[in-house]
């Protein structure tokens, strides 16, 4: 992904909308055909945000096994990365089985679409160091990422992989006020001002890219509140 000034971040944002797929639900072969038709009609404009989920529940209802996800998704990356790149395609995993196949479209983006994933358990930020392409925390506070980040680059680098490989995305859960909050506030949270100061922490950490979620603000109460709030944010970029 090319680096962007959290302005047009935002704007393209906007555009395209954010989802996270939780891999362990889907079959590998399935999810990479709806991916990669995805990329080409997109012009190879596709970044794929890959998640295992939190939901107990969720798994009950999506036919998956809680306490399997983590080595399913390891295995699943794997599987999607061979579909994605290798022609015929041949896999023998303990979960998935790929006989050997000839599988058509590839994607646009070569080798693969930019995969990025969330992670704060140390096997997670393993998988984020093998295989993604950027970290995406959620939930993180601003002050913990730097650590987080070179430990997740660290473990990229005795991967053999570049540690700059992988990028920094950052999520900023807003709560906008009229008022500026109190001690003890959240990152994202209070006045404008005091996040338009979170949103100059986050840019001083080298994150490639900013991406706003106002849905628990107070004030949003449907599309119309949406739009002004993120224009709000987007001017407090000094876009």
């Amino acid at each position: 992904m090319e680096t962007l000034t959290f302005a047009a971040a935002l704007t393209r944002k906007i555009a395209l909308g954010t989802s996270v797929v939780n891999l362990p639900w889907y079959n590998p072969v399935l999810l990479a055909r709806r991916l990669t038709s995805l990329d080409v009609l997109s012009s190879g404009r596709l970044r794929v945000g890959l998640g295992i989920g939190w939901s107990p529940d969720e798994y009950v209802a999506a036919g998956s096994v809680w306490n399997e996800r983590g080595k399913r998704t390891d295995e699943s990356i794997q599987a999607l990365k061979a579909i994605w790149t290798t022609d015929p395609v041949e896999f023998e995993g303990n979960y998935y089985r790929i006989p050997k196949s000839f599988i058509s479209l590839k994607p646009v983006q070569k080798p693969h679409p930019p995969v990025y994933m969330a992670a704060f358990t140390p096997a997670a930020m393993q998988r984020v160091a093998r295989e993604a392409n950027g970290w995406f925390p959620v939930g993180i506070p601003i002050a913990a990422i730097p650590q987080m980040l070179e430990g997740i680059r660290q473990m990229a680098r005795e991967a053999g992989r570049k540690p700059d490989e992988i990028e920094l995305i950052v999520r900023g859960q807003v709560e906008l006020s009229d008022q500026a909050a109190g001690n003890g506030r959240g990152d994202f949270t209070g006045s404008l001002a005091q996040i338009a100061q979170d949103i100059a922490t986050t840019r001083s950490l080298g994150a490639v890219e900013l991406v706003f979620d106002v849905q628990f603000s107070p004030e949003i109460k449907g599309t119309d509140d949406i739009l002004t709030q993120m224009e709000q944010l987007r001017q407090a970029t000094g876009g």
